[in-house]
Order: structure tokens, then sequence, then C-alpha cells
């Protein structure tokens, strides 16, 4: 809870200063002074304050906040990605747009003899004479109020195609990894992947019986559900992860913990798993028996299990020492980076989620910093590593340019 509040915490700083951005942009930049302005200003402070409001307010179960204030947020996003790339054509047209002014003022010259009987200070000038524009201050607000609107129709299309995605079903994503040291009876055994359900207050349990649906229809040999199951207690979400029970394979169906089950109560939902008839690879590998060949099946627990207090994190050693070399190993971990450690066991692939694929482009260049293979495969340190991008969302029910996924992994033998 005091890591969920301290990112709340963060949150709020970081929001603040954006809708300080788009206030500036939106508003200040766009209306005269008045009541419109002030309107507007009284609107981004409402807007900045819901979005710590409902990170905060859906950890305390009111679930209600977490329409409007996570689609607020994926708007707010895309409003500042289109107004930051707005900023460099804005400020070419300003100054053009003074230059143009400068070049139309007139040039000062000497005071010509008054005649008697000249026009005087106040009679209209000379036809042909160039007065000094006094409509500069109305283009720019026309520029500003351009560049607003257009920010504002791209964000919402953007948005409302991006729920449209996050919303729709899973795509299926098959993939062929070639192992060297995999038999080859066992040529073509196939894992069905899957990972960040997001089980919470905007997904339930029909996103779940869809998933198990889908996975179902694949006829896998092991299904392997790698962490982010879910985003509350098992008193809230026990029935939404229930279809789990019916989940279908031939060799048998694993989980490893990610990092949003150590903010929803590890411990019970280790044993709810475990009910539901899912082995829970805490540090720990199977052997897999199948088509007359043996594979080792190993999982390790979410790196943010390390020093929280609720259970271990991750033991590579426990999971992967003192087994047979020449057998292939599959490495079951929730985030892509623990394959900078799996690497030095000689891990042949590991299967990862945490990700999102990015979610929203282009949010997925941020994600690269941290982690090494953002979204299908990939290899670290000679350790090949396959991203799913996940079948559900966290935060705002968003997804652009990384649509919901399933995964079918189809291991080849080389």
């Amino acid at each position: 809870m005091m890591a969920v509040l301290g990112f709340v915490a963060v949150l709020a700083l970081v929001t603040g200063l954006i809708h300080l951005y788009l206030w500036k942009r939106l508003v200040r930049d766009t209306t005269t002074p008045g009541r419109w302005r002030r309107v507007g200003a009284i609107t981004a402070v409402v807007l900045a304050v819901l979005v710590p409001v409902t990170l905060a307010g859906t950890q305390a179960g009111l679930y209600w906040l977490a329409w409007p204030g996570y689609l607020w947020l994926a708007l707010m996003f895309y409003l500042l990605v289109v107004l930051v790339v707005l900023e460099v054509p804005m400020l070419v047209a300003r100054l053009v747009l003074r230059r143009r002014v400068v070049a139309a003022e007139p040039t000062t010259a000497a005071p010509e003899p008054v005649l008697v009987g000249a026009a005087g200070p106040t009679d209209p000038p000379a036809a042909g004479a160039v007065a000094a524009p006094d409509h500069d201050p109305s283009r720019r607000l026309l520029l500003a109020r351009g560049a607003a609107i257009f920010a504002g129709l791209t964000a919402t299309g953007i948005t409302g195609y991006g729920v449209r995605t996050a919303l729709g079903p899973p795509q299926l994503d098959r993939v062929q990894i070639p192992l060297a040291k995999l038999p080859r009876s066992m040529d073509g055994l196939r894992i069905a992947t899957v990972s960040d359900i997001h089980l919470g207050p905007l997904r339930g349990r029909a996103h779940t019986e869809r998933i198990v649906a889908a996975i179902n229809r694949l006829d896998a040999d092991i299904v392997a559900v790698v962490g982010d199951l879910v985003d509350g207690s098992v008193a809230e979400l026990g029935s939404a992860a229930a279809p789990l029970r019916d989940l279908r394979s031939r060799y048998g169906n694993f989980f490893v913990t990610g990092n949003h089950e150590y903010y929803s109560g590890v411990e019970e939902w280790v044993q709810e798993v475990d009910r539901l008839g899912l082995r829970v690879m805490q540090n720990r590998r199977q052997e897999i028996q199948a088509r007359g060949g043996v594979l080792d099946l190993a999982g390790v627990n979410d790196l943010s299990g390390v020093g929280t207090g609720l259970a271990a994190g991750p033991d590579f050693a426990a999971a992967l020492g003192d087994r047979d070399p020449s057998r292939p190993v599959v490495l079951l971990a929730h985030q892509p980076v623990a394959a900078k450690e799996a690497a030095r066991y000689g891990v042949d692939l590991q299967l990862s989620g945490h990700t999102h694929g990015g979610q929203m482009v282009p949010f997925n260049l941020a994600v690269r910093l941290e982690q090494p293979v953002v979204s299908g495969l990939g290899e670290v340190d000679g350790t090949k590593v396959y991203v799913t991008n996940g079948a559900g969302f966290w935060g705002p029910p968003v997804r652009v340019g990384a649509e919901p996924q399933i995964s079918l992994v189809e291991l080849r033998s080389a």
C-alpha cells in the first residue's frame, strides 16, 4: 500500500505540471480575460485532482471513479503528446507572423514641412499609404485556437480508437521458437501464454471467461499465466478469477506472480490460484515429460517481492540450480529484465509479460528504457526472451499500437 501511495504522490506532481501546460495552451492562449478563462482554469484544476484521486479511490473500493478518471488520464496523455508535437510548427508560424508584421510597418522618415491647407494629423491617410497592423493579437488568438481544436480532435480520436481496441477480444500471436536442446520428439510442443489480465475495477468475470475460452480453443500442451492477474483482493475479485479453473491443457497450467499481485495480497492470491488448479511456480521447476522427451519448466517470483515482507523475491538458484544442463529449460518470469539473471543459469527461453507492449504509443519508448524487450521475441545475453502484450490493461482502458494478446509459443527442435 505504501508503494501505491508513493506512486500516487509522484503522479500527482507530474499530472499537476502537465495540467499547468494544458491550461496554458488550451485555456490561457485561446481565451481573453473573463468568465471563460476562469471556467477553464477551474476545469483544469478539477481534472488535475481527478487523476490521483482516481488511483487512490479505486484502491479504496471507489470503483465508480475508474471510468471518468482513467479515460481522462488517457485523453490528457494524448493532448500532451499532440500539443508538444505542435510546438515546433507553432513556433515557426509565430516567427513568420512576426516577420510579416515587421515588414508591414512603415519606415521612419524625416518629417515633411506642413503647408497651409495640408491634411492634419486626424485626416485619413493618403491613398496607397501603409498603416501599422493592429490585428496581430487576433491572429495569434486564431492560431492558438486552431492548434487547440486540432489537438482536441486528434487526442479524442486516438483515445476512442484505443478504448475500442482495449475492450476488444485479445488477438492471437503465433510464434515458433527453436531451442537447440529440445528433443526432436518434442518438436512442436505448444505453450499458450497470457499475462497482465488485470482483473479489477474495469474488467471482471466476463473478461476472464473470454480469455479462458480463447486459450482452450488453442488445445495447447501447457498453459502459462505469467503474472499481473489482478488489481484487488481475493474478496473483491475471487469470483472474477474463478473461470480460470476451466483452463485445459495436456501437461498442466502454471502461474507466476507479477508486481500487481504484491499490491493485491500475494499470499491469498497464491492460495486462490492454486485452488483454481494452476500450479504456482514460486522459485521452483517441474519436469515436463512429453512425447518421449523431457523439458524443465521453471518459474520465479516477481522482482517486486524483494523487500516487501509479503513473500520472497525471485530465487534463480532455487529454480534453476542443480538441474541437468542437457535438458532445455523454459523460465516463466513476469518481467523481461529478469532474463539478465536467468542468462547466468543457461536458460534457453524466458516467457514474460509486464510491458503491455507499451500499451499506449509512444509510451513504449519509455518502457524500453527499463525492459530489454518490450514486445515479441528478443534475446538477452544468449537467452531468448518472448514478451506477450498482455490480455488486459492497467489504468486507462486504452491500447494504441499494442493490441491485447494471447500468445501460442511453439517450440521447435533446432
